[in-house]
C-alpha cells in the first residue's frame, strides 16, 4: 500500500484526543488549594483548558490559570505533576502542572461569565468537586478516591439465633 495512502487510513482509524492543560495551584503559606466553578459544572474544578495548536502543555496551564483566576505564574515555574498526563473517558488528555503562590499576594479576578466563583479551600475539607477533578486530584493524593457503589447484600436469617447474618455468601 502506497505511504500516503497508508497515512489516510490511519488518520481515519487511529482514536482522536483533545489536549488540555491543568494547573494546580497551592498556596505557599497555607497549601490551600485553588478552585473554581463553572456555571456548567455540578461543582468545583481546578483551572484548565484545552491547549492552542502548537502551544506547549505548560504556557497553555499558566494561560489557562490566568485567564481563569486573575493569578498570574510564569511557565517556567510550573512543575510538570507526575504522572503529567492524565486520559479521562472522554477523549481528552489533560497535561497536569503544580505551582505555588502567596493568596495574599495573588488577588483573584473572575469574569463572571466563565468562571462564576473561585476560591481558596484546604485540601482535607474541599467543597463537592466534578468527577474529573476527584480523578486528577486523587492521583496525586490530594483527593481520596472515589468510592465504588457497592450492592446491598441482603439481610439472611442466621442459623439459630434468627439474627442478621450479613456475612460472606457463596
Amino acid at each position: 500500500m502506497p505511504s500516503s495512502l497508508r497515512r489516510a487510513v490511519v488518520i481515519l482509524v487511529a482514536p482522536k484526543y483533545l489536549v488540555g492543560a491543568v494547573a494546580v495551584i497551592r498556596d505557599s503559606e497555607s497549601g490551600n488549594l485553588l478552585l473554581l466553578r463553572q456555571p456548567s459544572k455540578a461543582g468545583w474544578s481546578l483551572p484548565a483548558g484545552l491547549l492552542k495548536r502548537h502551544e506547549e502543555p505548560a504556557v497553555g496551564a499558566a494561560r489557562e490559570l490566568f485567564e481563569e483566576t486573575g493569578v498570574r505564574i510564569a511557565p517556567d515555574d510550573l512543575t510538570p505533576g507526575v504522572p503529567n498526563a492524565i486520559v479521562h473517558p472522554v477523549g481528552v488528555v489533560d497535561t497536569v502542572f503544580f505551582g505555588t503562590v502567596a493568596a495574599t499576594q495573588a488577588p483573584l479576578d473572575i469574569d463572571g461569565g466563565e468562571i462564576v466563583d473561585v476560591g481558596w479551600f484546604p485540601v482535607d475539607d474541599l467543597p463537592r468537586l466534578t468527577a474529573n477533578t476527584i480523578k486528577l486530584l486523587a492521583c496525586y493524593d490530594l483527593a481520596p478516591e472515589p468510592a465504588t457503589p457497592q450492592p446491598a447484600a441482603e439481610p439472611t436469617a442466621g442459623p439459630e439465633t434468627g439474627t442478621r447474618d450479613d456475612g460472606d455468601r457463596p
